[in-house]
């Protein structure tokens, strides 16, 4: 069963797709991995996207899909992680799966934005190492300073207030209509976990739809 994560940054999503991957051997598909892969190796997908990005113009969506069929194309489940962003994107992914006769299954991981911004907004870095604090959960030592190297602490631009609403609100209008999309009564294929929970229940929670088959009532059956 190939899963497609859902939820907003700080959710906890590529946390998960990590544990997946190491228990039952999926593969996490970052689409702008494989987009930089394929520029970078000047690929002849990479060069038409190229195009599109010397232009200041957004990579089409089905320029996107032909860089992933060779992915969904390998053996293995795969986890989709920031991807589909819209109705068109998810569309088009479906038609490519189903083409390979795979199915799939969207994850929402539901969080509160207030207690999500807390989380986002309070995160402090030591650069070098890539050691992460939090003022109030997990705070250094010594303030501001990490604890190993003694150094200071910075706050990534990413995790400033003003960046995390705008990542938010912008998440929250893009995601709105694909939840709507995979949560159509006619082919329900979401499932719902609590993305503020502690990481240890939210993956009992996935572990046990993989591993005891609790996908079955929400799988998009392939053709």
């Amino acid at each position: 069963m190939n899963l497609i994560f859902l939820g907003p940054p700080g959710a906890g999503k590529g946390t998960q797709a990590k544990i997946l991957e190491e228990r039952f051997g999926y593969r996490q598909i970052s689409t702008g991995d494989i987009l930089r892969a394929n520029v970078r190796e000047g690929t002849p997908l990479g060069v038409e996207a190229k195009g599109y990005m010397d232009r200041g113009a957004l990579v089409p969506d089905d320029v996107i899909i032909r860089m992933i069929e060779p992915e969904v194309d390998a053996p293995g489940a795969l986890i989709f992680d920031g991807f589909p962003r819209t109705v068109p994107q998810a569309q088009a992914l479906d038609a490519l799966l189903l083409g390979k006769k795979k199915s799939s299954v969207a994850i929402l991981f539901e969080v509160d934005n207030a207690v999500l911004l807390d989380r986002l907004t309070g995160r402090w870095t030591h650069l070098p190492s890539g050691r992460t604090y939090h003022v109030r959960h997990n705070p250094p030592q010594h303030d501001l300073l990490d604890d190993v190297t003694g150094e200071p602490l910075v706050q990534r631009p990413d995790d400033k207030e003003e960046t995390v609403r705008t990542r938010l609100a912008v998440y929250d209008e893009q995601t709105a209509p694909l939840i709507g999309y995979y949560d159509n009564p006619d082919d329900p294929r979401l499932v719902r976990v609590d993305g503020l929970a502690p990481i240890a229940a939210v993956t009992e929670q996935l572990v046990k739809l993989v591993h005891d088959g609790g996908f079955a009532e929400h799988r998009a059956p392939a053709p």
